[in-house]
């Protein structure tokens, strides 16, 4: 039987922690990209990493294995933006110059089709609950909804001035633009695509970012200093949080419940409660920070500092700064690798890609051979319902998505070595199974089918 074959540590399963080595942050490489790389996203289901260069009109395709670059991809003039669909398998990539969308394959890297958008798209975002896609045109002052199967057009919705920044909040099933030349924030209706509300937020919104614990909405004001929190089931207001100086970007991490929000001129990153909302502390980077990304796994925040060359690794319990880790010039995108646990700094000016390593020191990518450790998940993919063996026996099961983020916990109250895990209200895609057993925790990557 399939479900009886065996996965060991490391193979196609990952060790995640040991609690008799120490973590250690390092630049594993440096990949060469196109000019100006400006945007990158993740493919969770072959593992690769796409970069858009703003400069020559293309897209690098990585391997996430082995870092090597395995195709150039030519999109439209001055990509911007990309976003992963997982449903079809689909990146797609927004091209401001040119007003259109480019569509690749993530199996083949080849160019399906070309959508044309409204003026100077700027931002896109995934809906995996109706399987759709938006685009933010700021010359238009709206959104472009296309279909993720069929690559067509649904409709195209009015919002307010310069739309600069979009979310999905899959609970509600709403999406926000943040409208920078208007100071509010535009909520659409997944399902309908149409304008619930206008929310009046700070001076030139620019991130938005989910608290899904929460089920609160985080609109960064880079004109006014301050954090607009929004309630993701009324739409109301619930407080504004002074920030620092600029906010330029914004973070969720689910394990501790904390925003992170990256502030360009002040060069630090104020850290806020999820649930009181008040700032818990102000960490100190490095020179105009301008990007942010949450790696789950070993709950560490990474902030790229764009004046400054280098990226600022968080503890996410502790707040403390773990390291500072020189990368290239201008770093201003993240992507993260929870497979082989990379994160991938794009480096504007130097047209290059920073690969830092999250490992444990010692124990790099062991052998099947390696650990008596066993984890099964079967079947995979599946439908419905997985079941999951372990030779030692479980605690809890956490269960993510193909971004990083939370979206089931199953926590044990008699220790077992196998538990049936329900997917029947999960979206197709792929999903990361972290399991925690005696002391060890691993991960597996599931897929769901519908």
């Amino acid at each position: 039987m399939a479900c009886k074959q065996k996965y060991a540590l490391i193979s196609a399963i990952i060790l995640l922690y040991l609690p008799l080595f120490v973590s250690a942050q390092w630049l594993e490489t440096t990949i060469t990209a196109g000019n100006s790389p400006y945007a990158l996203a993740y493919n969770a289901t072959n593992n690769k990493i796409y970069c858009g260069n703003y400069g020559s009109d293309d897209v690098t395709v990585i391997d996430g294995a082995t870092n090597s670059v395995i195709a150039t991809t030519a999109v439209g003039d001055n990509p911007l933006a990309l976003v992963y669909n997982p449903t079809n398998n689909k990146i797609y990539c927004v091209n401001v110059s040119s007003g259109n969308v480019t569509v690749i394959n993530g199996a083949t890297n080849s160019v399906i089709t070309t959508i044309t958008v409204g003026s100077y798209p700027h931002a896109l975002v995934y809906n995996s609950i109706n399987n759709k896609i938006y685009c933010a045109n700021g010359g238009n002052g709206n959104v472009t909804v296309i279909n993720g199967a069929t690559n067509s057009v649904i409709t195209t919705i009015t919002v307010g001035d310069d739309p600069w920044a979009l979310l999905h909040n899959p609970n509600e099933n709403k999406i926000y633009c943040a409208n920078f030349a208007s100071d509010d924030v535009t909520v659409i209706d997944g399902v309908t695509n149409s304008a619930i509300t206008t929310i009046t937020v700070g001076d030139q919104p620019l991130p938005l970012v989910y608290n899904s614990i929460n089920n609160k909405v985080y609109c960064a004001n880079a004109g006014s200093d301050n954090v607009t929190v929004i309630n993701g089931v009324t739409n109301n207001v619930i407080t504004t949080i002074t920030v620092g100086d600029e906010p330029r970007s914004l973070a969720y991490n689910p394990t501790n419940n904390k925003v992170y929000c990256a502030n360009w001129s002040s060069d630090d990153v104020n850290v806020i409660d999820g649930v009181t909302n008040n700032v818990i502390t102000t960490i100190m980077v490095g020179n105009s920070p301008d990007a942010l990304v949450y790696n789950s796994i070993n709950n560490k925040v990474y902030c790229a500092n764009a004046g400054s060359n280098n990226v600022t690794v968080i503890d996410g319990v502790s707040n403390d700064v773990i390291t500072t880790i020189t990368v290239g010039s201008w770093p201003r995108a993240f992507a993260w690798n929870p497979v082989q646990n990379r994160t991938y700094v794009a480096n504007y000016n130097s047209s290059s890609i920073s690969v830092i390593r999250d490992s444990v020191t010692g124990i790099e990518e062991l052998p099947q051979s390696a650990s008596p450790l066993i984890l099964d998940v079967c079947p995979n993919p599946t439908k419905t319902a997985f079941t999951i063996r372990t030779s030692a026996p479980l605690r809890n099961v956490r269960i993510y998505d193909s971004l990083g983020e939370l979206v089931r916990t199953v926590t044990l109250t008699k220790f077992d070595n196998k538990i049936i895990v329900s997917m029947s209200k999960m979206s197709a895609g792929v999903y990361f199974v972290k399991v925690n057993t005696e002391g060890t925790e691993l991960i597996r990557k599931v897929i769901v089918t519908k």
